[in-house]
């Protein structure tokens, strides 16, 4: 049978807009495909909850490609090695309490397992805005990122969401649109984005962990974007950290979700 262009055209289209049509309304929007988004969409789609990632880059997994300075090795300490292991990603001991992992099959396997999962990922999209009611955050604005960096004004679209995750590393990109559309309202000491810090591997990790948390009402942070959110410090390429920020972070989410009054049909 010969191929027509016009079947392939209508195809990408056609499957296109029925993933897109089907993510409209969700139970949580995770902003960010690093580590910490990826394995908090594995999560929850694994519990049964409506979720999309979305990533404003062409490639998906964050800074896990690059490994260290191209390197494309990652570090993981030892309580991180399980996330790893439950998404079938292999690791190998370095010495006591460091282990190590392929970065390429890390950031492939833990994409495959999330979409997998339930949770698609819909990449090239840019949040340039959040839906807020009196309420908190409900939503999304987005926008391809080619037209954002074109510099075109055309108009967004948005997207419902019960709870959001600012996963989207050093950027905060969602925290830095609430703090400057509703100002001195964060959750955090000063009430303001206190900024990321310089490298301080063995205390960032710890503060990812403990920063991992809510920020305002229905947006959640997660990763490097907790640690930035909250004044911690960069770690570099050790990784145990933001495995497990996204695994509580959909543990949070998941209690946020299921306190909230059922949606009527």
């Amino acid at each position: 049978m010969p191929l027509d262009e016009r079947i392939i055209t209508k195809a990408i289209i056609d499957r296109y807009f029925e993933k897109i049509r089907g993510i409209l309304n969700l139970d949580a929007a995770i902003v960010g495909a690093g580590p910490a988004g990826l394995v908090a969409g594995y999560c929850l789609a694994s519990a049964g909850k409506k979720v999309a990632v979305f990533e404003r880059k062409l490639s998906v997994g964050g800074g896990m490609w690059g490994g260290g300075m191209l390197f494309n090795e990652i570090v993981v300490q030892e309580e991180a090695c399980h996330v790893l292991e439950e998404l079938g990603v292999s690791t190998r001991l370095y010495q006591e309490g460091y282990y190590t992992a392929d970065a390429v099959e890390t950031a492939s396997t833990l994409t495959s397992r999330c979409v997998k999962a339930g949770a698609p990922i819909f990449n090239a999209l840019s949040v340039e805005d959040v839906v807020m009611r009196p309420e908190g955050i409900v939503g999304l604005v987005v926008n391809w990122t080619a037209v954002n960096m074109a510099g075109l004004h055309v108009d967004p679209l948005a997207i419902r969401a019960r709870a959001v995750i600012d996963a989207t590393g050093h950027d905060t990109e969602v925290v830095s649109v609430v703090q400057k559309k509703v100002p001195g309202r964060l959750k955090t000491p000063s009430g303001s984005l206190e900024g990321e810090k310089s490298m301080w591997s063995d205390e960032a990790e710890r503060l990812t962990l403990e920063n991992t948390r809510d920020v305002f009402p229905g947006l959640f942070v997660a990763g490097m974007a907790a640690n930035a959110t909250f004044g911690g410090p960069r770690m570099g390429p050790i990784f145990g950290g933001m495995l497990l920020s996204g695994k509580k972070v959909a543990e949070l989410v998941f209690a946020y979700l299921e306190s909230l009054p059922k949606e009527s049909s």
